[in-house]
C-alpha cells in the first residue's frame, strides 16, 4: 500500500491543507473518497489511519486533510499548537478549503494513473458532516455523499443561543478541550462569517436539494451529536440510506490516542456500510 502523509496542499486562506492520501498502486483509476474531520479533530485522530488503510485495501484512492485552520500545523498535525488559527477558522474556510482539496487532486499529475475524478465521494464526521452536505449540493464534481454522526443544523452551535454581546466586546470565547486542557479559542468573526453565509450554511436545505445517493450514520448512544439530527437528515432526504450502529457512541467507540491496530467493532461496521455504499 502506498500512503503519503502531510503533502502540502494549498488552499485560499495563507495555511496549507496537510492532506494524505491512502492507495495500492495499481495504475488503474480508483474511486476516490474524502474524509472530513470533526470539530477539534484532526486527520490523524483515533482509528482514521486504520479506516483509511481499509478504504485503500477495499480498492478506492483514501484522502484524508486538516482543515487549514483546525489548530493542527505541518510540522504537528496532530492536536492544536495554532490556537491562534484555531479561533480564525470558520464554515467558509471549511468548505474553500474542502474545494481546494477536490481541486487539487482533479489536477494533482502524480497521482494521475490512479484516480477517477470523474467519481469523488466525500465522507464527513460530526460537523464535517455538515460540510460535506453543503458541499454536495453546490459542487457537481461529488457524486455521493455520507455523514457519519453528522450535525443537522449550524445555526444552534454558532453560540447565537450564547452571550453574544460579551463575546463581542471581548472579541474571543474560549472552550475547554478536555483532553489537551487547552482554552480554545472563537473569535467573534466565526459568528459574523456564519450571519453573512447564513443560506449558504443551511444544512436543511442543502440536504432537501442533494441529488447525488446519501449514506446516514449514526450511533444510537451518541451523546454529542444525538440520534435525531440523523433522523431529520433522513426526513429531509428521504432518498438517503439511513444505518443505525447499535452501542455506538459519537466516535463508534474509538478514542485517541487509539492503541489497538484494529479499529473498534463500531467503526468496522461503518467502514463496511460506506464501502459497501460506495463500490
Amino acid at each position: 500500500m502506498k500512503i503519503n502523509k502531510n503533502i502540502v496542499v494549498k488552499g485560499k486562506h495563507q495555511k496549507p491543507i496537510v492532506t494524505d492520501v491512502f492507495y495500492n498502486e495499481t495504475h488503474q483509476p480508483k474511486k476516490v473518497v474524502i474524509f472530513c474531520h470533526g470539530y477539534k479533530g484532526f486527520k490523524d485522530w483515533g482509528a482514521w489511519n486504520l479506516m483509511a488503510e481499509a478504504f485503500a485495501n477495499a480498492g478506492f484512492f483514501f484522502i484524508k486533510f486538516n482543515f487549514s485552520h483546525n489548530g493542527g500545523t505541518l510540522e504537528e498535525p496532530i492536536d492544536f499548537p495554532d490556537l491562534e488559527a484555531f479561533g480564525n477558522n470558520n464554515y467558509s474556510k471549511e468548505l474553500d478549503d474542502l474545494g481546494s482539496v477536490i481541486d487539487w487532486i482533479s489536477s494533482e499529475e502524480d497521482f494521475i494513473n490512479e484516480v477517477d475524478i470523474t467519481n469523488i465521494s466525500i465522507i464527513g464526521h460530526s460537523r464535517g458532516g455538515g460540510i460535506v452536505l453543503l458541499k454536495s449540493a453546490e459542487d457537481s464534481r461529488v457524486k455521493n455523499v455520507i455523514t457519519l454522526a453528522g450535525v443537522c443544523d449550524f445555526e444552534k452551535r454558532t453560540a447565537t443561543v450564547g452571550d453574544l454581546e460579551q463575546w463581542k466586546k471581548d472579541g474571543v470565547k474560549y472552550v475547554l478541550n478536555g483532553r489537551t486542557k487547552q482554552n480554545m479559542p472563537h473569535f467573534y468573526q466565526f459568528y459574523e462569517d456564519f450571519i453573512n453565509n447564513k443560506e449558504r450554511f443551511d444544512v436543511k436545505k442543502a440536504t432537501e436539494n442533494i441529488k447525488v445517493p446519501h449514506l446516514i450514520i449514526h450511533g444510537n448512544k451518541d451523546t454529542s451529536v444525538f440520534i435525531n439530527e440523523a433522523e431529520n437528515l433522513y426526513t429531509w432526504n428521504p432518498k438517503s440510506n439511513f444505518k443505525i450502529i447499535e452501542n455506538a457512541n459519537h466516535v463508534f467507540n474509538v478514542s485517541h490516542p487509539w492503541k489497538n491496530d484494529k479499529m473498534s467493532k463500531e467503526l468496522e461496521k461503518v467502514k463496511q456500510l460506506c464501502v459497501d455504499f460506495l463500490i
